[in-house]
């Protein structure tokens, strides 16, 4: 017996993005808020300078991947959205 394929519940995630390397200054968002296209959700700090990352589209928080003090790279998901 074949057994089912899960089904993805909602739309699928929208990953943001970090744009430099850097460390995450601050997280500005907790699990579950709703934000808005163009919200910024997490701070990094890079070359002393404090870099906002805003969410590409509105939508759930549905993982948060960035931890404060961390070192991230450029292109590492930092927050995910459903």
């Amino acid at each position: 017996m074949e057994s089912a394929r899960p089904q993805l519940q909602g739309p699928p995630a929208t990953a943001v993005r970090a744009h430099i390397a850097g460390t995450v200054w601050k997280v500005e968002v907790d699990f579950g808020d709703e934000v808005e296209e163009g919200q910024t959700v997490v701070i990094l700090e890079s070359m002393k300078m404090e870099m906002p990352v805003e969410s590409p589209v509105s939508g759930r928080v549905t993982a948060i991947r960035a931890e404060q003090g961390r070192f991230v790279e450029e292109g590492e998901t930092l927050i995910e959205l459903g």
